[in-house]
């Protein structure tokens, strides 16, 4: 089965620092092929690239990536051209307009009904200098994050360390579990939204590398804090079944701060052999069934990622879910699963 490509919605009102992220993300990728569409019109300059603000204007970047400015109605179009296997694009990110209204294009992403498209996550960006009088004029801003499944509070280093900690209170107070950081120059490790291409070590229980890809700051500079002072990596093993309704109520009532959650599982359901793939972005749950390959043993792992996640609290969450009854499962157990499962 081709792999599914996830859709990244990027907003934020203007100036909060949305095109400086994505050439972050541009520049520090560690070769994943990311399908740019930034939905506006307009010079926009990205990885030093002058993409023209013209419909179906399609650039090829030098580093494998692809840009293209267009409108809303056609972002079924370009979806679908993006997700051609020869196109080997393994994300796209969308750069919201900055009046955009993200609700609609979280729409577009869901309702698509190409088979290889998914919902990535609307990740919000919020100027810290600017956004309490920003958010004054224009109240459905603060609508907007509570659409978010991340908000980055960009520009961090703009503001004194207790206006940033009172508005990343305040920010967390409107969107509750959802994941509030703090960044600088759009500064975020690509692994937070999405997975590299080629990973460089071999991917079982990997805690993700952050110096590695942070190459182009000043470690010496007091004032720097590391992304990984907030962003935590969790991985999970059970040899042992789970309870599909405790896995549900995990995924259902995350952890404070989980962003994404990817892998594997086995249930404790009698009559039950296949393998669920499972993936979470913020409150989107998926699980699509498979078989286990030949000899591949029965094992259950997730990976958790997020930001200021309590990795114990996590993981003793996750230890709940594992079944230690002497009977299985009946197939009402899997109720809860079918209700997120791909048709």
């Amino acid at each position: 089965m081709d792999p599914v490509i996830p859709v990244v919605i990027v907003a934020g009102f203007l100036g909060s620092g949305k095109t400086t992220l994505l050439n972050y993300l541009l520049r520090n990728n560690r070769g994943t092929r990311i399908g740019v569409v930034v939905n506006d019109f307009g010079a926009v300059n990205i990885d030093a690239m002058l993409v023209a603000g013209q419909v179906d204007a399609m650039v090829s970047l030098g580093n494998g990536c692809v840009c293209c400015a267009v409108d809303v109605s056609e972002l079924d179009d370009l979806f679908a051209q993006l997700a051609q296997p020869r196109s080997a694009v393994d994300v796209i990110v969308v750069e919201a307009s900055g009046l955009a209204e993200p609700r609609n294009l979280i729409r577009m992403v869901i309702a698509n009904p190409n088979p290889r498209i998914a919902y990535g996550g609307l990740v919000e960006v919020v100027d810290a200098e600017q956004f309490a009088s920003t958010s004054a004029r224009h109240p459905e801003l603060v609508t907007h994050l509570r659409m978010a499944d991340l908000v980055l509070v960009n520009k961090a280093d703009r503001v004194a360390p207790e206006a940033l900690a009172g508005l990343r209170e305040q920010i967390a107070g409107w969107v509750g579990q959802v994941p509030v950081y703090a960044t600088t120059h759009g500064r975020i490790d690509p692994g937070l939204l999405f997975d590299d291409r080629v990973p460089e070590q071999p991917t079982v229980a990997q805690q993700l590398s952050f110096d590695s890809l942070l190459d182009d700051h000043d470690h010496d500079d007091p004032d720097h804090r590391h992304l990984h002072d907030d962003y935590v990596s969790v991985s999970f093993t059970s040899e042992r079944a789970l309870n599909p309704r405790a896995l549900v109520d995990f995924l259902e009532d995350p952890p404070s701060g989980l962003f994404r959650a990817k892998g594997c599982v086995a249930f404790a359901v009698a009559g039950e052999r296949r393998k669920f793939e499972v993936h979470l972005v913020g409150r989107h749950i998926v699980f699509t069934p498979g078989t286990w390959a030949r000899g591949e043993q029965r094992v259950s792992s997730l990976v958790l990622i997020g930001a200021g996640l309590d990795a114990d609290t996590a993981l003793k969450r996750l230890h709940d879910t594992i079944f230690d009854g002497e009977t299985l499962l009946d197939d009402q157990a899997m109720l809860g699963i079918w209700r997120y499962t791909q048709q």
